[in-house]
Protein backbone atom coordinates (compact mmCIF):
# COMPACT_ATOMS: atom_id res chain seq x y z
CA UNK A 1 0.00 0.00 0.00
CA UNK A 2 2.88 2.37 0.77
CA UNK A 3 4.26 1.67 -2.72
CA UNK A 4 0.90 2.55 -4.30
CA UNK A 5 0.78 5.76 -2.22
CA UNK A 6 4.27 6.71 -3.41
CA UNK A 7 3.32 6.14 -7.04
CA UNK A 8 0.25 8.35 -6.56
CA UNK A 9 2.30 11.11 -4.87
CA UNK A 10 4.88 11.02 -7.68
CA UNK A 11 2.06 11.53 -10.19
CA UNK A 12 0.98 14.56 -8.15
CA UNK A 13 4.60 15.75 -8.21
CA UNK A 14 4.69 15.52 -12.01
CA UNK A 15 1.50 17.60 -12.22
CA UNK A 16 2.56 19.99 -9.43
CA UNK A 17 3.91 22.78 -11.73
CA UNK A 18 0.45 23.06 -13.33
CA UNK A 19 -1.25 22.92 -9.90
CA UNK A 20 1.10 25.58 -8.47
CA UNK A 21 0.58 27.83 -11.53
CA UNK A 22 -3.20 27.58 -11.14
CA UNK A 23 -2.91 28.39 -7.42
CA UNK A 24 -0.62 31.35 -8.18
CA UNK A 25 -3.25 32.75 -10.56
CA UNK A 26 -5.87 32.27 -7.81
CA UNK A 27 -3.49 34.05 -5.36
CA UNK A 28 -3.36 30.97 -3.13
CA UNK A 29 0.43 30.64 -3.33
CA UNK A 30 3.30 32.98 -2.48
CA UNK A 31 5.11 33.73 -5.79
CA UNK A 32 8.40 34.16 -3.93
CA UNK A 33 8.13 31.11 -1.66
CA UNK A 34 6.24 28.32 -3.45
CA UNK A 35 9.58 26.56 -4.15
CA UNK A 36 9.72 25.67 -0.43
CA UNK A 37 7.11 23.01 -1.22
CA UNK A 38 9.73 21.34 -3.42
CA UNK A 39 12.26 21.18 -0.58
CA UNK A 40 14.19 24.39 -1.32
CA UNK A 41 14.60 26.29 1.97
CA UNK A 42 14.34 30.07 2.12
CA UNK A 43 15.56 30.35 5.74
CA UNK A 44 18.78 29.27 7.40
CA UNK A 45 18.97 26.29 9.70
CA UNK A 46 20.77 27.32 12.90
CA UNK A 47 23.20 25.03 14.67
CA UNK A 48 21.73 23.24 17.67
CA UNK A 49 18.44 21.49 18.43
CA UNK A 50 15.58 22.13 15.99
CA UNK A 51 12.03 21.08 16.83
CA UNK A 52 9.41 20.97 14.09
CA UNK A 53 5.66 21.64 14.25
CA UNK A 54 3.36 21.03 11.28
CA UNK A 55 -0.24 22.13 10.92
CA UNK A 56 -2.39 22.34 7.82
CA UNK A 57 -3.74 25.90 7.97
CA UNK A 58 -4.68 28.90 10.12
CA UNK A 59 -6.65 27.12 12.86
CA UNK A 60 -3.99 24.52 13.58
CA UNK A 61 -1.16 27.07 13.56
CA UNK A 62 -2.98 29.51 15.84
CA UNK A 63 -3.73 26.69 18.30
CA UNK A 64 -0.01 26.18 19.00
CA UNK A 65 0.89 29.85 19.50
CA UNK A 66 0.69 29.57 23.32
CA UNK A 67 3.04 26.57 23.13
CA UNK A 68 5.46 28.42 20.86
CA UNK A 69 5.51 31.29 23.33
CA UNK A 70 6.63 28.89 26.07
CA UNK A 71 9.15 27.07 23.88
CA UNK A 72 10.73 30.36 22.81
CA UNK A 73 11.99 30.57 26.42
CA UNK A 74 13.31 26.99 26.47
CA UNK A 75 17.13 27.05 26.46
CA UNK A 76 17.32 23.49 25.12
CA UNK A 77 15.70 24.60 21.86
CA UNK A 78 17.83 26.56 19.39
CA UNK A 79 15.25 26.87 16.61
CA UNK A 80 11.53 26.17 16.16
CA UNK A 81 10.44 25.27 12.65
CA UNK A 82 6.74 25.68 11.80
CA UNK A 83 5.40 24.36 8.51
CA UNK A 84 1.95 24.75 7.02
CA UNK A 85 0.32 24.25 3.63
CA UNK A 86 -1.65 27.46 3.07
CA UNK A 87 -0.78 31.04 2.23
CA UNK A 88 -3.24 32.34 4.84
CA UNK A 89 -1.40 30.55 7.68
CA UNK A 90 1.93 32.08 6.63
CA UNK A 91 0.34 35.55 6.58
CA UNK A 92 -1.01 35.08 10.10
CA UNK A 93 2.42 34.05 11.41
CA UNK A 94 3.95 37.22 9.95
CA UNK A 95 1.93 39.18 12.51
CA UNK A 96 3.83 37.69 15.45
CA UNK A 97 7.25 38.61 16.82
CA UNK A 98 9.39 35.53 17.45
CA UNK A 99 13.11 35.13 18.06
CA UNK A 100 13.63 31.42 17.47
CA UNK A 101 10.70 30.54 15.23
CA UNK A 102 10.91 30.10 11.44
CA UNK A 103 8.11 29.35 8.99
CA UNK A 104 8.40 27.26 5.83
CA UNK A 105 5.77 25.71 3.59
CA UNK A 106 5.27 21.97 4.06
CA UNK A 107 7.09 19.89 1.43
CA UNK A 108 5.20 17.71 -1.03
CA UNK A 109 5.06 14.22 0.53
CA UNK A 110 7.31 12.66 -2.11
CA UNK A 111 10.24 10.54 -0.90
CA UNK A 112 12.84 12.59 -2.79
CA UNK A 113 11.54 15.96 -1.55
CA UNK A 114 10.94 14.74 2.01
CA UNK A 115 14.49 13.43 2.34
CA UNK A 116 15.87 16.66 0.90
CA UNK A 117 13.85 18.60 3.47
CA UNK A 118 14.96 16.38 6.38
CA UNK A 119 18.61 16.43 5.31
CA UNK A 120 18.57 20.21 5.56
CA UNK A 121 16.52 20.81 8.72
CA UNK A 122 17.54 17.72 10.73
CA UNK A 123 14.79 18.05 13.40
CA UNK A 124 15.23 16.39 16.80
CA UNK A 125 11.51 15.86 17.33
CA UNK A 126 8.44 16.46 15.15
CA UNK A 127 4.93 17.44 16.24
CA UNK A 128 2.03 16.97 13.83
CA UNK A 129 -1.09 18.97 14.77
CA UNK A 130 -4.63 17.53 14.86
CA UNK A 131 -5.05 15.13 11.90
CA UNK A 132 -2.01 15.86 9.74
CA UNK A 133 -0.84 12.37 8.77
CA UNK A 134 1.70 12.15 5.92
CA UNK A 135 2.95 8.58 5.27
CA UNK A 136 6.27 9.37 3.55
CA UNK A 137 7.29 11.99 6.09
CA UNK A 138 6.37 9.72 9.02
CA UNK A 139 8.10 6.70 7.44
CA UNK A 140 11.34 8.64 6.86
CA UNK A 141 11.31 10.22 10.32
CA UNK A 142 10.91 6.74 11.83
CA UNK A 143 13.81 5.40 9.73
CA UNK A 144 16.01 8.23 11.02
CA UNK A 145 14.93 7.48 14.62
CA UNK A 146 13.49 10.98 15.04
CA UNK A 147 10.76 11.21 17.68
CA UNK A 148 7.25 11.76 16.29
CA UNK A 149 4.23 13.10 18.19
CA UNK A 150 0.63 13.90 17.27
CA UNK A 151 -0.60 16.83 19.38
CA UNK A 152 -4.11 18.15 19.85
CA UNK A 153 -5.07 15.03 17.90
CA UNK A 154 -8.55 14.97 16.38
CA UNK A 155 -9.89 12.08 14.33
CA UNK A 156 -13.49 12.39 13.18
CA UNK A 157 -15.74 9.40 12.51
CA UNK A 158 -15.57 10.12 8.78
CA UNK A 159 -11.75 10.22 8.82
CA UNK A 160 -11.55 7.08 10.97
CA UNK A 161 -13.69 5.09 8.53
CA UNK A 162 -11.34 6.03 5.67
CA UNK A 163 -8.24 4.94 7.58
CA UNK A 164 -9.96 1.78 8.88
CA UNK A 165 -10.63 0.56 5.34
CA UNK A 166 -6.84 0.31 4.96
CA UNK A 167 -6.19 -1.03 8.44
CA UNK A 168 -2.81 -2.72 7.86
CA UNK A 169 -1.49 0.39 6.10
CA UNK A 170 -2.95 2.63 8.82
CA UNK A 171 -1.45 0.59 11.67
CA UNK A 172 1.93 0.77 9.96
CA UNK A 173 1.70 4.58 10.11
CA UNK A 174 -0.08 5.24 13.40
CA UNK A 175 2.10 2.79 15.35
CA UNK A 176 5.13 4.96 14.58
CA UNK A 177 3.99 7.81 16.85
CA UNK A 178 5.98 7.98 20.08
CA UNK A 179 3.21 10.04 21.69
CA UNK A 180 -0.33 11.13 20.83
CA UNK A 181 -2.07 13.86 22.82
CA UNK A 182 -5.78 13.68 22.07
CA UNK A 183 -8.23 16.57 22.38
CA UNK A 184 -11.24 14.34 23.09
CA UNK A 185 -12.32 10.83 24.16
CA UNK A 186 -13.64 9.92 20.72
CA UNK A 187 -10.20 10.42 19.19
CA UNK A 188 -8.57 8.22 21.86
CA UNK A 189 -10.77 5.28 20.76
CA UNK A 190 -10.08 5.87 17.06
CA UNK A 191 -6.31 6.22 17.54
CA UNK A 192 -6.17 3.03 19.59
CA UNK A 193 -8.07 1.11 16.88
CA UNK A 194 -5.65 2.45 14.26
CA UNK A 195 -2.62 1.12 16.14
CA UNK A 196 -1.39 4.06 18.21
CA UNK A 197 0.08 2.99 21.54
CA UNK A 198 0.99 5.93 23.82
CA UNK A 199 -2.20 8.06 23.93
CA UNK A 200 -3.16 10.70 26.48
CA UNK A 201 -6.38 12.73 26.52
CA UNK A 202 -5.35 16.19 27.77
CA UNK A 203 -8.08 18.30 26.19
CA UNK A 204 -8.28 20.76 23.32
CA UNK A 205 -5.32 23.13 23.02
CA UNK A 206 -7.62 25.67 21.37
CA UNK A 207 -8.97 26.51 24.83
CA UNK A 208 -5.59 28.07 25.64
CA UNK A 209 -4.62 31.60 24.70
CA UNK A 210 -1.48 33.65 24.41
CA UNK A 211 -1.41 37.13 25.91
CA UNK A 212 2.23 38.12 25.79
CA UNK A 213 2.97 37.91 22.07
CA UNK A 214 2.58 41.35 20.55
CA UNK A 215 1.11 42.01 17.15
CA UNK A 216 3.45 44.00 14.91
CA UNK A 217 1.00 46.56 13.58
CA UNK A 218 -2.15 48.21 14.84
CA UNK A 219 -5.40 47.75 13.02
CA UNK A 220 -5.92 50.05 10.05
CA UNK A 221 -8.92 52.42 10.37
CA UNK A 222 -9.25 51.53 14.07
CA UNK A 223 -10.10 55.06 15.28
CA UNK A 224 -12.65 55.62 12.53
CA UNK A 225 -14.25 52.22 12.99
CA UNK A 226 -14.34 52.33 16.80
CA UNK A 227 -16.75 55.25 16.58
CA UNK A 228 -19.25 53.11 14.68
CA UNK A 229 -21.99 51.11 16.40
CA UNK A 230 -21.64 47.42 15.58
CA UNK A 231 -24.77 45.35 14.92
CA UNK A 232 -22.95 42.02 14.79
CA UNK A 233 -19.83 40.35 13.42
CA UNK A 234 -19.69 37.48 10.93
CA UNK A 235 -16.41 35.60 11.41
CA UNK A 236 -14.71 32.93 9.24
CA UNK A 237 -17.54 32.88 6.74
CA UNK A 238 -17.60 30.65 3.66
CA UNK A 239 -19.31 30.93 0.27
CA UNK A 240 -22.99 31.98 0.56
CA UNK A 241 -22.77 32.71 4.29
CA UNK A 242 -22.03 36.39 3.62
CA UNK A 243 -25.34 36.61 1.75
CA UNK A 244 -27.07 34.95 4.72
CA UNK A 245 -25.48 37.52 7.06
CA UNK A 246 -26.30 40.34 4.65
CA UNK A 247 -29.98 39.33 4.88
CA UNK A 248 -29.74 39.42 8.69
CA UNK A 249 -28.42 42.99 8.46
CA UNK A 250 -31.21 43.97 6.08
CA UNK A 251 -33.85 42.58 8.48
CA UNK A 252 -32.51 44.77 11.30
CA UNK A 253 -31.44 47.80 9.27
CA UNK A 254 -34.62 49.81 9.78
CA UNK A 255 -34.60 49.28 13.55
CA UNK A 256 -30.87 49.99 14.00
CA UNK A 257 -30.27 52.71 11.43
CA UNK A 258 -26.81 53.84 12.56
CA UNK A 259 -25.34 50.35 13.01
CA UNK A 260 -22.91 48.48 10.78
CA UNK A 261 -22.00 44.79 10.53
CA UNK A 262 -18.43 43.48 10.34
CA UNK A 263 -17.66 40.52 8.08
CA UNK A 264 -14.39 38.55 8.05
CA UNK A 265 -14.38 35.79 5.40
CA UNK A 266 -12.36 32.62 5.93
CA UNK A 267 -10.58 33.20 2.61
CA UNK A 268 -9.89 36.85 1.83
CA UNK A 269 -9.21 36.21 -1.86
CA UNK A 270 -13.03 36.11 -2.15
CA UNK A 271 -13.38 39.71 -0.93
CA UNK A 272 -14.28 41.30 -4.26
CA UNK A 273 -16.94 38.70 -5.10
CA UNK A 274 -18.39 39.01 -1.57
CA UNK A 275 -18.56 42.79 -2.01
CA UNK A 276 -20.52 42.34 -5.25
CA UNK A 277 -22.91 39.83 -3.64
CA UNK A 278 -23.64 42.23 -0.76
CA UNK A 279 -24.06 45.20 -3.09
CA UNK A 280 -26.60 43.13 -5.05
CA UNK A 281 -28.58 43.07 -1.79
CA UNK A 282 -28.48 46.90 -1.87
CA UNK A 283 -25.97 47.03 1.00
CA UNK A 284 -23.16 49.58 1.07
CA UNK A 285 -19.79 47.91 1.66
CA UNK A 286 -16.42 49.27 2.79
CA UNK A 287 -13.31 47.16 2.19
CA UNK A 288 -10.81 47.17 5.06
CA UNK A 289 -7.87 47.48 2.65
CA UNK A 290 -9.46 50.44 0.86
CA UNK A 291 -7.73 53.83 1.04
CA UNK A 292 -11.11 55.56 0.88
CA UNK A 293 -12.36 57.14 4.10
CA UNK A 294 -15.19 55.24 5.83
CA UNK A 295 -18.54 56.84 5.01
CA UNK A 296 -21.25 57.34 7.60
CA UNK A 297 -23.85 55.38 5.64
CA UNK A 298 -21.99 52.08 5.16
CA UNK A 299 -23.78 48.84 6.06
CA UNK A 300 -20.96 46.30 6.04
CA UNK A 301 -17.29 46.64 6.92
CA UNK A 302 -15.58 43.80 5.02
CA UNK A 303 -12.19 42.73 6.36
CA UNK A 304 -9.86 41.52 3.59
CA UNK A 305 -6.61 41.14 5.57
CA UNK A 306 -5.17 38.44 7.81
CA UNK A 307 -4.44 38.35 11.53
CA UNK A 308 -6.70 41.10 12.88
CA UNK A 309 -9.75 39.10 13.93
CA UNK A 310 -9.13 39.48 17.68
CA UNK A 311 -9.27 43.29 17.51
CA UNK A 312 -12.53 43.19 15.57
CA UNK A 313 -14.03 40.70 18.03
CA UNK A 314 -13.35 43.15 20.85
CA UNK A 315 -15.68 45.59 19.05
CA UNK A 316 -18.56 43.11 18.83
CA UNK A 317 -21.12 41.83 21.35
CA UNK A 318 -22.62 39.23 19.03
CA UNK A 319 -20.97 37.18 16.26
CA UNK A 320 -22.01 34.55 13.77
CA UNK A 321 -19.36 31.82 13.38
CA UNK A 322 -19.01 30.60 9.80
CA UNK A 323 -18.97 27.14 8.27
CA UNK A 324 -22.02 26.16 10.31
CA UNK A 325 -25.13 27.07 8.31
CA UNK A 326 -23.52 25.34 5.35
CA UNK A 327 -22.04 21.83 5.63
CA UNK A 328 -18.43 22.65 6.58
CA UNK A 329 -18.36 21.39 10.16
CA UNK A 330 -18.02 24.85 11.71
CA UNK A 331 -15.10 27.04 12.75
CA UNK A 332 -13.46 27.41 16.16
CA UNK A 333 -15.67 29.66 18.38
CA UNK A 334 -13.25 29.98 21.32
CA UNK A 335 -11.56 33.23 20.29
CA UNK A 336 -14.97 34.88 20.00
CA UNK A 337 -16.13 33.42 23.33
CA UNK A 338 -12.97 34.61 25.09
CA UNK A 339 -13.60 38.10 23.72
CA UNK A 340 -16.93 38.13 25.56
CA UNK A 341 -19.10 37.74 22.48
CA UNK A 342 -22.39 35.90 22.23
CA UNK A 343 -21.82 33.28 19.51
CA UNK A 344 -24.46 32.32 16.95
CA UNK A 345 -23.93 29.18 14.88
CA UNK A 346 -25.77 26.81 12.58
CA UNK A 347 -26.34 23.09 13.17
CA UNK A 348 -23.24 21.91 11.25
CA UNK A 349 -20.56 22.18 13.95
CA UNK A 350 -19.22 18.61 14.16
CA UNK A 351 -15.58 19.83 13.89
CA UNK A 352 -15.98 21.56 17.26
CA UNK A 353 -18.80 19.51 18.76
CA UNK A 354 -17.40 19.24 22.31
CA UNK A 355 -16.52 22.94 22.43
CA UNK A 356 -20.02 23.97 21.36
CA UNK A 357 -21.59 21.63 23.93
CA UNK A 358 -19.65 23.47 26.65
CA UNK A 359 -20.39 26.94 25.27
CA UNK A 360 -24.10 26.16 24.92
CA UNK A 361 -24.15 24.82 28.49
CA UNK A 362 -22.74 28.06 29.95
CA UNK A 363 -24.94 30.25 27.76
CA UNK A 364 -22.21 31.66 25.50
CA UNK A 365 -23.49 30.24 22.22
CA UNK A 366 -26.87 29.72 20.55
CA UNK A 367 -27.86 27.62 17.56
CA UNK A 368 -29.76 29.33 14.75
CA UNK A 369 -31.59 27.84 11.80
CA UNK A 370 -32.49 30.94 9.83
CA UNK A 371 -32.47 34.75 9.62
CA UNK A 372 -35.41 34.99 12.02
CA UNK A 373 -33.52 33.13 14.76
CA UNK A 374 -30.50 35.39 14.33
CA UNK A 375 -32.71 38.49 14.45
CA UNK A 376 -34.21 37.43 17.80
CA UNK A 377 -30.79 36.77 19.37
CA UNK A 378 -29.32 40.06 18.15
CA UNK A 379 -32.36 42.02 19.40
CA UNK A 380 -32.09 40.39 22.81
CA UNK A 381 -28.33 40.81 23.24
CA UNK A 382 -28.01 44.35 21.96
CA UNK A 383 -30.27 45.43 24.81
CA UNK A 384 -27.84 44.23 27.49
CA UNK A 385 -24.45 45.67 28.39
CA UNK A 386 -23.22 42.45 30.00
CA UNK A 387 -20.18 40.79 28.45
CA UNK A 388 -19.71 37.24 29.63
CA UNK A 389 -16.79 37.83 32.04
CA UNK A 390 -17.42 34.83 34.32
CA UNK A 391 -17.55 32.52 31.35
CA UNK A 392 -14.40 34.07 29.87
CA UNK A 393 -12.59 33.28 33.12
CA UNK A 394 -13.87 29.68 33.09
CA UNK A 395 -12.60 29.17 29.55
CA UNK A 396 -9.22 30.77 30.30
CA UNK A 397 -8.67 28.66 33.44
CA UNK A 398 -9.44 25.47 31.51
CA UNK A 399 -7.16 26.59 28.69
CA UNK A 400 -4.30 27.31 31.08
CA UNK A 401 -4.56 23.83 32.61
CA UNK A 402 -4.58 22.14 29.18
CA UNK A 403 -1.63 24.24 27.98
CA UNK A 404 0.51 23.46 31.02
CA UNK A 405 -0.18 19.71 30.76
CA UNK A 406 0.68 19.60 27.05
CA UNK A 407 3.76 21.76 27.59
CA UNK A 408 5.00 19.30 30.21
CA UNK A 409 4.56 16.35 27.82
CA UNK A 410 6.45 18.20 25.09
CA UNK A 411 9.32 19.07 27.45
CA UNK A 412 9.62 15.40 28.39
CA UNK A 413 9.82 14.44 24.71
CA UNK A 414 12.36 17.13 23.88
Amino acid sequence: MLLFYRILINLVLILSPIIILFRLIKKKEDPKRFFEKFGFPSKKRLSGKVIWFHGSSVGEILSIMPLIEKLEKNNKVKQILITSSTLSSSKVLEKYKFNKTTHQFFPIDSNIIVNKFLNYWKPSVVFFIESEIWPNVIHNLYKRKIKIALINARITNKTFKKWFKLLNFSKNIFSKFDLSLSQNKETVVYLRNLGTQNIKNLGNLKFSVTKKIKIKNKIKNFNLLSNKRILFGAISTHYNEEIFCGKIHLELKNKYKKYISIMIPRHINRAESIKKDLENLKLKVHLHSSKIKIKNDIDVYLVDTYGETKTFLNMCKIVYLGGSIIKRGGQNPLEAARSGCKVMHGSNVENFKEIYVLLNKIGVSSKIKNVRDAKLIINKNLQTKIRLKKNINKINLLGKKILNNIDLEIKNLI
